[in-house]
């Protein structure tokens, strides 16, 4: 068991780091981490020194006072001197173990005065960023091929732990992040970070880090939060602060530009061919992964969508669930995850694929109807 406990999982990118820690806790790249590291050492080697200190007085005892060589038992009922001893000098070590760790404690509950602030959000099975400083915000999903994952493909080094859109942050800067959740408890754990913050829905928990060094440092969803838990990886990139000024820069203009292309497609219309295409991409990243690449879901877990009333009769349904998903179940929102004309082309799609045959062609204007409430 304490094998298992000091064997602490590194996801840091240097084979040699996982090497040089396989028997011990990380440091981290924090000095929060460096300082619970620290915490654990002194503690250790207190608990040590008091394992010794009570086995070789044991020992000694033992081998000067046994009967082979004669020694007698004292026989006294109370000592006051070793009952004051015994009293003092736990509380002494106790205090000694507490200061610095309320310090430490402390030290990590402060999240004030930050120089960038993080919304992080929870999904089944994603993690949503959102830079409160910057009109930046992007969802961050398991990049690992499916090939992978089911034994047809060798696993790679960094297996279930790569992303698509990492998280990227400054060096030397302060970084609070503001976690929640959007449906189940989550829990977001970089282990070089040095902390681990549960996601809650209803509620926002919030933690900080300064990362001293650049580089790539990985972690996972720590919390049991559903049937693809082991498919919620976390991937930070932590840069040089002029490297990622001119990242928050791109992805601005990146974003403003995605935001003008979903006004001018409002205004277009696709052809049927054109929506299925998208709408099966769309499909098989998002939503096969529960409701079947065949549209017949699980049984009692997952609803098809093949021959189902909402994906051949009630459209505007079909459509809200889209956009608001389902409180109460695994189905999400997926107005913020995807574009409305990606939404329009995967109902699209659900309408008339697997013999369903509706002939619906649903358009990003009607999408944007239904979010306007109109």
């Amino acid at each position: 068991m304490l094998s298992a406990l000091m064997t602490a999982p590194v996801f840091a990118e240097s084979k040699d780091q996982i090497e040089q820690y396989q028997l011990n806790m990380t440091k981290g790249v924090t000095d929060i981490s460096a300082g619970v590291y620290d915490m654990h050492m002194l503690m250790f080697v207190i608990c040590v020194l008091i394992g010794a200190g009570v086995f070789i007085a044991m020992f000694i005892s033992m081998y000067f006072h046994r009967k082979s060589r004669g020694a007698k038992p004292a026989n006294f009922h109370e000592n006051v001197k070793v009952e004051i001893a015994w009293t003092v000098i736990p509380f002494i070590i106790l205090v000694v173990m507490a200061v610095p760790a309320m310090n430490l404690l402390i030290d990590m509950e402060d999240a004030s005065e930050p120089d960038v602030s993080i919304l992080v959000t929870g999904s089944q099975w994603k993690w949503h960023y959102k830079y409160m400083d910057n009109d930046v915000e992007y969802y961050s999903k398991l990049a690992t091929q499916a090939d992978q994952i089911s034994g047809k493909l060798p696993k790679g080094e960094n297996y279930l732990l790569e992303v698509d859109r990492p998280l990227v942050i400054p060096t030397g800067q302060k970084v609070r992040f503001l976690i929640t959740s959007d449906d189940v408890i989550h829990s977001w754990w970089v282990p070089d970070f040095g902390f681990k913050q549960d996601a809650n829905p209803g509620f926002i928990n919030d933690a900080w880090t300064k990362v001293n060094d650049p580089g790539v440092y990985r972690g996972q969803c720590a919390e049991l939060c559903g049937k693809d838990h082991g498919f919620m990886p976390i991937v930070v990139i932590a840069k040089e602060p002029a490297e990622y000024a001119e990242w928050i820069s791109e992805q601005e203009a990146v974003q403003q530009q995605a935001k003008a292309e979903e006004q001018r497609l409002l205004a277009m219309n696709m052809t049927m061919d054109e929506a299925m295409e998208q709408g099966e991409n769309v499909y098989n990243a998002n939503c096969a992964a529960c409701h079947m690449p065949n549209g017949e879901g699980l049984p009692g877990v997952f609803p098809a969508l093949k021959g189902s009333q909402i994906a051949v009769a009630d459209q505007p349904k079909h459509i809200d669930i889209l956009i608001n998903g389902v409180t109460g179940s695994a189905m999400q929102s997926y107005a913020k995850q995807l574009t409305m004309s990606e939404i329009a082309a995967v109902v699209t799609y659900e309408r008339n694929a697997w013999g369903n045959d509706t002939g619906d062609l649903v358009q990003a204007k009607d999408i944007n109807s239904a979010m306007n409430g109109q």
